[in-house]
């Protein structure tokens, strides 16, 4: 696994987190979006890396 794609699993784990934490259900939706952005992007490089 790439550093890029280590960084983003990590930022969606923080993203998931901050939602968790959120009082607000529109924060809430907002950094679970924000975590299921990263892990599909954290996948495509990593598809993308198998490819090569």
């Amino acid at each position: 696994m790439s550093k890029t794609t280590k960084a983003f699993k990590k930022q969606a784990a923080k993203s998931q987190l901050v939602a968790q934490r959120a009082t607000s259900p529109l924060v809430a939706r907002q950094m679970m979006t924000l975590a299921e952005a990263f892990r599909a992007q954290a996948a495509v490089l990593k598809k993308n890396k198998k490819k090569k």
